[in-house]
């Protein structure tokens, strides 16, 4: 069976894709095959009403839609465009985001003017403050862009107004996040810590 959403407390979680350009080495997916007892890994990627068939009409009861599986929602761009414009137009009350900032990457372009009045806040992994300590955490495919994509893709959401943040994982230490914190106040967007989960 396919998970193509699932719900933690009173937030809605979407699942395009297991596809990721990073294969970091806190990621849950690598020790479990379920998350909150989700089955997250795909037979079939979703198309956007696949999505919206599993959501029910219930749009309204949720405090957040957020585009967050076991992949990078981004390289599935035009499903989360479709998908936010239906779910805008059915009244969500907030849809977010959590990226690891290589869509610009990925792409090719600067795809954040698409996300803009679609998407109400992005979440972008930052997780180290140097390019070599990124690369032996996350693991990109793209080695040698992959970090600098990342802090542009903060940049870029600054820049067009978009609400966004850096976050990191709280097992990187205070010394690595104090560094992050430098990079976040230079991009000019926040940084949140978010909790190393090593079980779910």
């Amino acid at each position: 069976m396919n998970t193509y959403t699932y719900k933690i407390d009173k937030n809605l979680y979407i699942n395009l894709t297991n596809r990721c350009t990073n294969n970091c080495t806190f990621c849950v997916r690598n020790e479990k095959a379920t998350y909150y007892g989700n089955a997250l890994w795909l037979e079939k990627e979703p198309s956007p009403q696949d999505v919206i068939d599993s959501i029910k009409n219930k749009i309204k009861s949720y405090n957040e839609i957020v585009f967050c599986g076991f992949g990078e929602p981004t390289i599935r761009l035009p499903e989360i465009l479709k998908i936010c414009e239906i779910l805008n137009n059915m009244g969500a009350k907030k849809i977010r985001l959590n990226t690891n900032g290589h869509a610009n990457l990925i792409r090719g372009y600067n795809v954040v003017p698409q996300l803009d009045g679609k998407i109400d806040e992005i979440n972008i992994s930052l997780n180290s403050p140097t390019k070599d300590g990124y690369n032996k955490l996350c693991r990109p495919d793209n080695p040698d862009k992959a970090f600098e994509a990342v802090i542009d893709f903060g940049k870029k959401c600054k820049e067009q107004g978009v609400n966004a943040h850096f976050s990191v994982v709280d097992c990187i230490g205070k010394e690595q996040i104090d560094l992050c914190q430098k990079i976040a106040d230079e991009v000019g967007i926040p940084l949140r810590i978010r909790e190393f989960i090593a079980d779910s």
